[in-house]
């Protein structure tokens, strides 16, 4: 007899075997048991992965002293959180991050909207695709290497200032890099695509009806953007707003890179903690989670917003 054939005989006999069946029947008999068993991986994954490391940093936050050393127990402590708040010089880069996320999240929202609305009201839906691969091929390439293209942009030897100075416009380079604007352009490159793609998808599935009965009604295009196109597209606001604020306030290696003494982020603050020798990482623990309440809490609020009284606020 072939491979082939005994491996036939080997899963047919297997299968007929009483024990397969019983486990099967256990497993399969119900819907639920068939729900938990597809579920099982997924949030094993969620809870190895995800909160695990979380749940990790929370508990280091309360220690004393991280890594433990030998002979040394670690004690639980507040101090960590509380230095927070006793020292005010961590305000500051903690208050500045949340805000510069803000004019970030709504700086990229106001470009990336009529990117959007173009590619899914203007374009074929034959052509959508191809267009949308074009707009992600920056994307391929690292955090790293796009930030490298945005400083090669904004140097002073870079595209901006040399355009300027063939035009006559300027004499002397003008100092983009290592400030505010520097890094705002950064993280909108490095943003628009988690924007985009969720408006992309709202705007794509609104109807052409909806404009058209609205123009046949008398409203001129203005109008029929603000109270049709707009409130009907605020999923993907939020969406989009939501993934570019969680995303604007976790970067570090772009404000490294881009922004300047006066511009520190608290990402740097908390990696200061973490690379320096001595019990500092709890210090840097308690911090990283001050920023994840403050985060998920301003989050949590705006799509309380925009779930209760969004559609009147984009009207």
């Amino acid at each position: 007899m072939s491979a082939a054939g005994d491996r036939k005989v080997f899963w047919g006999g297997l299968v007929g075997h009483p024990v397969y069946r019983l486990v099967t029947d256990l497993i399969f008999q119900s819907p639920r048991r068939q729900f938990f068993l597809l579920a099982s991986l997924p949030v094993a994954w969620v809870l190895i992965a995800h909160l695990g490391p979380i749940l990790q940093m929370l508990w280091v936050s309360f220690l004393d002293a991280y890594p433990p050393t030998v002979g040394q127990e670690p004690n639980f402590t507040l101090a960590n959180w509380a230095r927070f708040f006793e020292e005010r010089i961590f305000m500051m880069p903690f208050l500045r991050t949340l805000v510069f996320a803000l004019i970030v999240t709504f700086s990229t929202l106001l470009i990336t909207y009529p990117v959007a609305y173009f590619l899914a009201k203007h374009v074929k839906r034959k052509n959508q695709m191809i267009f949308l691969l074009l707009l992600l091929i920056p994307f391929w390439v690292g955090e790293i290497v796009r930030t490298y293209a945005i400083m090669i942009l904004l140097g002073n030897n870079g595209a901006i200032n040399l355009v300027l100075k063939s035009m006559g416009l300027i004499e002397r380079p003008i100092p983009f890099m290592y400030t505010t604007f520097s890094m705002s352009v950064g993280i909108v490159y490095l943003t628009a695509l988690y924007m985009l793609l969720p408006l992309y998808s709202a705007l794509e599935k609104i109807p052409d009806s909806y404009r058209e009965a609205a123009a046949d009604l008398g409203a001129g295009p203005w109008r029929r953007f603000w109270r049709v196109t707009l409130p009907l597209s605020r999923e993907g606001v939020t969406s989009g707003c939501t993934l570019v604020f969680l995303i604007s306030t976790g970067f570090y290696a772009t404000p490294v890179l881009l922004g300047g003494p006066s511009t520190t982020v608290f990402a740097e603050t908390i990696a200061g903690f973490f690379h320096v020798a001595g019990d500092e990482w709890p210090v840097g623990a308690a911090f990283a989670s001050i920023m994840l309440i403050a985060t998920l809490s301003l989050t949590g609020l705006f799509l309380k917003v925009m779930g209760r009284g969004g559609k009147g606020l984009l009207q």
